[in-house]
């Protein structure tokens, strides 16, 4: 089959479009950045895609809101394409900033329809600071998330003011009952962060950091996969190569977050 072709939307405010494209790239799939301007004047577009992204940053600087102003853009002038693209077989992957909006726009958790009815939100930090530091992350038994298939765990970066998952209590218990919570903040021996800090950088509710449809084809995160795709992007990876080195183990070319994206091109493979 030929490669997926990938859209990585980009427009004012956001700044990991050419990371995100990089890491699909790398992965096999045909990628290109596009700004939400020329899909809204240009709609079909979407329908030669398989895989949509948004990618992090702070889109139209986040004045009215994390990810609020984009959504609504969306919401505005490409709804019906957004759930004619979910309603495909297509992939779908929004990541910190990304992640923002889609819960805006009501993609995360799904719960009711693919695109409108928004059940959760991502709040400011408990810390109120910004917050960019490593994390480890577990992934949750059962999750369907076509992304995190043959994961168990993560260390990936986060960089986000606004990361605290909030679901109000029913909403809560039904991504829980539904095993949509795709990822969970822990320590590094993969215990459970416990809402703890820096464990749990943001205070997100039963440690929360990715949810997914009921499908698994849509997965948002907040922490960052595309930051640690190569070894050399690890925090500890001049640790990691010398205990390598001292125990005549190969040193990888690869990290973790690689993963994730070689997952979503081999799903058309």
């Amino acid at each position: 089959m030929a490669a997926p072709r990938v859209i990585v939307l980009t427009g004012y405010g956001i700044n990991c479009d050419d990371e995100t494209r990089l890491a699909f790239e790398m992965s096999g799939a045909k990628a290109d950045i596009i700004h939400v301007n020329d899909i809204i004047a240009a709609p079909r577009k979407l329908d030669e895609y398989q895989i949509f992204s948004f990618p992090g940053g702070f889109s139209y600087g986040d004045d009215t809101g994390s990810g609020k102003a984009l959504a609504s853009r969306i919401m505005n002038n490409l709804s019906d394409e957004f759930r004619a693209f979910i309603a495909r077989d297509t992939l779908m992957l929004g990541i910190c900033n990304g992640f923002q909006v889609m819960a805006n726009l009501g993609i995360v958790p799904g719960l009711e329809a693919p695109i409108g009815n928004v059940r959760v939100s991502l709040e400011r930090n408990t810390t109120a600071r910004y917050q960019c530091r490593w994390v480890d992350l577990s992934v949750v038994p059962g999750n369907p998330s076509v992304f995190l298939r043959g994961i168990d765990r993560l260390h990936v970066p986060v960089a986000h003011g606004e990361g605290n998952f909030y679901a109000p209590p029913e909403v809560l218990a039904a991504i829980e009952e539904k095993r949509l919570v795709a990822l969970r903040y822990a320590r590094s021996d993969g215990s459970p962060a416990g809402g703890e800090f820096p464990f749990n950088p943001n205070g997100s509710m039963n440690d929360i950091a990715a949810i997914s449809d009921a499908s698994g084809r849509i997965l948002g995160m907040m922490p960052h996969p595309e930051r640690n795709i190569l070894f050399t992007q690890r925090d500890d990876w001049t640790y990691l190569r010398e205990k390598a080195r001292r125990e005549g183990a190969r040193v990888p070319e690869e990290s973790e977050g690689f993963a994730l994206f070689k997952n979503a091109v081999s799903y058309f493979g």
